[in-house]
């Protein structure tokens, strides 16, 4: 069964920019994993587009949440891309998912959250220690608003601290990195199918 997959790039960066972006090389990895499962993916660089502050669906005249929201729902899977900045997930991230707070108040006629049977992953890098918090901070937002989290549903890469080698610096793909994306795709195509055959049980279930 053919699944879509959204991913999100949370780097500061636009598309445009001249300097590489190191979470767009690590979705592009996460991307070519996915196509062994039959997952194509789509890939929205948020920087490039005005999402205007707030936690509603639309924030009116201008904003462009709308469309990227309408995105997230018709795909089976969410890939949620960040750096670490301060320790924390990066400003364009936390942005995001702000926006999908909406979600806690948009149900189906069964009372399921609009975003109920979606899987989401997560893909972090950075240059300091802080990959598993932020990767925590990023899956308790996204459970929250209703996504469902597969196990091992991260791949991360963190450079030495204080140091200015970047991952889309590397030569290689170091093997541990590998072996992440692949345990990210496998398991989350795994249970993106079987939600998308099997929805949760709505309230009168």
């Amino acid at each position: 069964m053919p699944l879509k997959a959204l991913a999100l790039n949370g780097t500061l960066k636009s598309s445009s920019s001249t300097e590489k972006s190191s979470t767009a090389q690590m979705l592009d990895l996460i991307a070519v994993e996915f196509t062994k499962y039959d997952v194509s993916t789509d890939t929205i660089w948020l920087a490039d587009h005005n999402i205007k502050p707030g936690v509603a669906s639309d924030e009116g005249e201008g904003d462009e949440w709308p469309e990227i929201r309408s995105k997230i729902l018709a795909a089976d899977i969410l890939i949620m891309g960040t750096p670490i900045w301060m320790g924390q997930p990066g400003s364009v991230c936390k942005r995001a998912l702000e926006r999908m707070d909406a979600f806690l108040d948009e149900t189906d006629d069964a009372g399921r959250m609009v975003s109920y049977g979606k899987v989401a992953a997560v893909a972090v890098v950075g240059n300091e220690d802080g990959a598993h918090h932020v990767s925590a901070e990023v899956y308790q937002a996204l459970n929250d608003v209703g996504f469902t989290i597969p196990a091992n549903a991260v791949a991360y890469w963190v450079g030495e601290a204080m140091g200015s080698v970047n991952f889309v610096d590397l030569d290689t793909v170091p093997e541990v990195v590998e072996t992440m994306i692949s345990i990210l795709a496998r398991n989350t195509a795994h249970l993106a199918g079987l939600l998308k055959a099997s929805q949760y049980p709505g309230e009168d279930t």
